[in-house]
Formats: structure tokens, C-alpha cells, sequence
């Protein structure tokens, strides 16, 4: 699969929504796994290690630091 389309698929994030983690909330109740912290700020996205959902930030997404 193509980058480009890995990332068409993937969920969109913006800088709000981090930390990010998987499972995510919009996930069912029947299909979790353990919550694990997705570093998406150094590449704009990553790969849940369980379950394989991509993650993406959005286009633009101002990431706030500490």
C-alpha cells in the first residue's frame, strides 16, 4: 500500500486530540485492546502495534508542546 493512501485512511488528527492513543473512543467496546501512546509529532503519523489503525495529524495541525 501506497503512503499516500495509508494516510487517506488513517484517522485524522488534530493538535487537540493529543497525546494520541489507541484504542480510540470512536472504537466499539467488543474490539479493545490495551490503550497504548502513539507518537505522531515526529513524522505526522504513526501505527497502532495491535491493531494496525493508522494515525495521521491533519494537514496544518499545530501540535502544542509543554
Amino acid at each position: 500500500m501506497s503512503t499516500a493512501t495509508a494516510s487517506s485512511n488513517a484517522v485524522q488528527l488534530d493538535g487537540n486530540d493529543l497525546p494520541a492513543f489507541c484504542p480510540n473512543p470512536a472504537m466499539p467496546v467488543w474490539n479493545h485492546h490495551p490503550r497504548v501512546f502513539l507518537d505522531v509529532t515526529k513524522t505526522g503519523e504513526a501505527k497502532c502495534p495491535y491493531c494496525g489503525t493508522a494515525y495521521a495529524l491533519k494537514p496544518g495541525a499545530v501540535v502544542h508542546g509543554h
